[in-house]
């Protein structure tokens, strides 16, 4: 199953709404996954397979792969769009449930 978090400065506010908002997406893609919130100083001993975030935080992963930044943290569509082009980059399978 595919391992996302969501990352912002506390690990409160804005991970949790941006979770809530990739889970929306990821069950509208129809792929399985488990999705976590965390705080940046948390981040760096977690594993995961793609970190979700706001821009504001480009400069602390711009040296990953596996990174979707977010400009809108509660647009489902934006989400939706920008989970489906990586896993159509990394070839990960899903199915649309509109």
């Amino acid at each position: 199953m595919l391992k996302i978090i969501t990352v912002c400065g506390l690990g409160v506010g804005s991970s949790l709404i941006m979770k809530m908002t990739v889970d929306s997406a990821m069950r509208q893609l129809g792929i399985p996954c488990d999705i976590e919130h965390w705080d940046m100083g948390t981040v760096s001993s977690k594993t995961y397979d793609l970190l979700v975030t706001t821009e504001e935080f480009y400069k602390n992963f711009q040296n990953q792969e596996n990174v979707i930044y977010l400009k809108n943290m509660v647009s489902v569509p934006e989400a939706k769009q920008k989970l489906n082009n990586y896993f159509e980059i990394h070839g990960i399978q899903q199915k649309e449930n509109n």
